[in-house]
C-alpha cells in the first residue's frame, strides 16, 4: 500500500491485531454492538475476514450491522460460497462415482468431511480446494481418476500433488469467488514438519474397512486428530485461520471422554499428541464453552514445556497472517531441542534445492504474488533482509491493499 491516505505500514500492525481479536471473539460470543471503527478499520476488518476464512460465517452470526460496504462484503462473500459449495459437492460425487466404479477407496478431508457430517451449512465454510487421501498404491490410480476427470498435475511438493482443470483461467480476488477453478490437492500421507521433526498421522485415518469410492474418517476423534494437526501445522508458520478454530470447536460438541483419549494418546507417537495444546488452547480463548477442561488438561501435560508456556499466552493475531511481518525462524517454539534449533535455522539459510523448489511453487501459485519484489530475491537477499530489518508478508499486504482499493481508495 503506497496511498497517502492510508496509514504508515508499522501503525498497521495494531489494527490488524485488534480487527483480528474482535471478529475472532465475535465468531465465538457474538456481541450487541458494533465496533467504533475508522473508515481504514473497517476495510482491514474486510481483509482480516477474508484471510480467516470466516466472511460467510459473520453474515450469519453477528448480531450487529456495521457500515454498508461491510455488510455488502459479507453478504456478497456467504452468497460466493454457497455457490462454490456447490460446485465443490458436484465434483465430489463424479469423484465419488469414478473412484466406485474402479473399486478406489478415497478419504475426503477436512472442509468435505465437515461437511458430510452437517457441521456446516452450505455457504457457511470455504473450501479454497478439495483434499483427498489415497493409499500410496493407488497413487497411479487416483491420477488416472482425475485425469477422466479433465483435472492435470500443475505442481507437486513433498506434502501433495496438485491437479487443476484444464484451460482455467487465474482469479485473484479478496475472499471467495464462485468463479474460482476448484483445485484438487492429492496425498498420500499426512504430516507436518514441526519444524523439522515429522508428526504423522496417515495410519490413523482411513477406516478399517474400505471400498471403493468417497470414504469418511475412521472417526470423529480421527477428524479431529487431523484439524488439530492441521492448525498446529499452520500455528508454527504463523498461518492459522480463524476458521481452523471454528472447525474444531464445532466438532468437540460430538466428542466424548473416549474419542479425547483417543486424539492424544492414540498412537500418534510415543509421547502423546504433543502438537495438540497450541490449537486446543487457542481454541479455548475464543470458545471457551467447547473444549473440555479435562481434555485441555491432558493436552497440556503432554506438551512440551517451552512451546506450553509460548502457547498459554499466544493469541491469533500472533499465529495468523494478522502477524504482517516475515520471520526468519518463525514457530521456534515447536523445536524440541538445541539441536533441532539449530537444524531448524540451518534449513531456512540453506533450505536445499527441494526447499527453495517448493518455496517457489507456493508462490507461483498466487498470481497477486508473482510481481511482488520479496517473491524475485535470491535467497541469500531474503536472509540478508530478515537480520537487518522487519520484511511485510506479501499475502498481507496484498489482501489489506486489495480492501482498501475495493473501498475506492487510491494506491
Amino acid at each position: 500500500m503506497t496511498s497517502t491516505d492510508a496509514p504508515p505500514l508499522r501503525s498497521l500492525e495494531p489494527v490488524l491485531h485488534e480487527t483480528t481479536e474482535r471478529l475472532a471473539h465475535e465468531c465465538g460470543r457474538p456481541g450487541a454492538r458494533a465496533p467504533d471503527w475508522s473508515d481504514f478499520q473497517w476495510c482491514v476488518a474486510q481483509a482480516v475476514a477474508a484471510m480467516h476464512g470466516i466472511s460467510p460465517l459473520l453474515s450469519r452470526r453477528l448480531r450487529w450491522e456495521g457500515p454498508r460496504p461491510w455488510r455488502d462484503f459479507l453478504l456478497d462473500q456467504w452468497r460466493q460460497t454457497q455457490l462454490r459449495h456447490r460446485r465443490i459437492g458436484q465434483l465430489l460425487e463424479r469423484i465419488d462415482a469414478e473412484a466406485r466404479a474402479v473399486g478406489l477407496p478415497v478419504l475426503a478431508l477436512k472442509g468435505a468431511a465437515l461437511h458430510g457430517i452437517g457441521i456446516y451449512e452450505a455457504g457457511m465454510r470455504p473450501m479454497a480446494d478439495v483434499d483427498l487421501l489415497v493409499d500410496v498404491r493407488e497413487e497411479r490410480a487416483a491420477t488416472e481418476l482425475l485425469a477422466r476427470l479433465g483435472y492435470s498435475e500443475t505442481e507437486r511438493t513433498r506434502r501433495e500433488r496438485t491437479f487443476a482443470p484444464a484451460a482455467t483461467p487465474a482469479i485473484s480476488s479478496l475472499g471467495e469467488c464462485a468463479n474460482r477453478s476448484v483445485k484438487i490437492e492429492l496425498h498420500t500421507r499426512i504430516a507436518e514438519r514441526l519444524p523439522v521433526r515429522e508428526a504423522d498421522i496417515t495410519a490413523l485415518l482411513l477406516p478399517a474397512h474400505v471400498q471403493g469410492g468417497l470414504l469418511r474418517y475412521r472417526s470423529h476423534a480421527a477428524l479431529m486428530t487431523h484439524l488439530l494437526l492441521h492448525a498446529a501445522g499452520n500455528m508454527r508458520i504463523r498461518a492459522l485461520r480463524l476458521v481452523h478454530l471454528n472447525d474444531i470447536s464445532a466438532l468437540a460438541a460430538r466428542l466424548g471422554l473416549h474419542d479425547w483419549h483417543e486424539i492424544l494418546y492414540g498412537g500418534s507417537s510415543e509421547s502423546g499428541a504433543w502438537w495438540a495444546y497450541p490449537p486446543l488452547a487457542l481454541t479455548a480463548r475464543y470458545y471457551p464453552w467447547a473444549i473440555p477442561v479435562d481434555a485441555l488438561s491432558a493436552a497440556q501435560a503432554v506438551c512440551r514445556p517451552i512451546l506450553r508456556a509460548v502457547a498459554r499466552r499466544q493469541t491469533l493475531a500472533d499465529v495468523s497472517l494478522s502477524y504482517p511481518w516475515i520471520e526468519f525462524v518463525p514457530g521456534w517454539e515447536w523445536c524440541g531441542s538445541l539441536a533441532e534449533m539449530w537444524r531448524y535455522m540451518r534449513l531456512r539459510t540453506f533450505p536445499g534445492r527441494e526447499g527453495l523448489a517448493e518455496v517457489r511453487q507456493q508462490e507461483s501459485s498466487h498470481t497477486w504474488a508473482a510481481s511482488n519484489e520479496w517473491t524475485r530475491l535470491s535467497r541469500p537477499r531474503r536472509v540478508a533482509r530478515w537480520l537487518v530489518s522487519k520484511t511485510p508478508r506479501v499475502a498481507t499486504m496484498w489482501s489489506v491493499g486489495e480492501a482498501w482499493r475495493q473501498a475506492g481508495r487510491p494506491l
